[in-house]
């Protein structure tokens, strides 16, 4: 597998814009729903944001929609997060990966390599 190349990330103040990009594994990757998540230190990672395959259906994390808007192109392996009116508890190291869905909760594929992720800051 290879590992996901995440950028894009950066210092924004509150209630700008950014735009990141993974460039994620060419194995399978139009068939795999892919998805966004951020860490921030001493907390849990969270789910951001997932797209189908198709790119048909899209999903976000709770309060997040409108805000953000993920999109992909199968023909690059890339996944994009557009992310606007940001706010400081967004500041976060975002990260893609494949995922799976059991009910309402996404997992990340266990086999698949996180990347390193891209730093996202905003400022108040």
């Amino acid at each position: 597998q290879v590992q996901p190349v995440e950028s894009g990330g950066g210092l924004v103040q509150a209630g700008g814009s950014l735009r990141l990009s993974c460039v994620a594994s060419p194995r399978s990757f139009s068939d795999r729903t892919m998805a966004w998540f951020r860490q921030t230190p001493g907390k849990e990672r969270e789910f951001v944001a997932a797209i189908t395959g198709t790119g048909n259906s899209t999903y976000y994390g709770d309060s997040l929609k409108g805000r953000f808007t993920i999109s992909r192109d199968n023909a690059k392996n890339n996944v994009y997060l557009e992310m606007s009116s940001l706010k400081p508890e967004d500041t976060a190291i975002y990260y893609c990966k494949p995922v799976s869905r059991v009910g309402s909760t996404w997992y990340p594929y266990p086999f698949s390599p996180w990347g390193q992720g891209t730093q996202v800051t905003v400022s108040s």
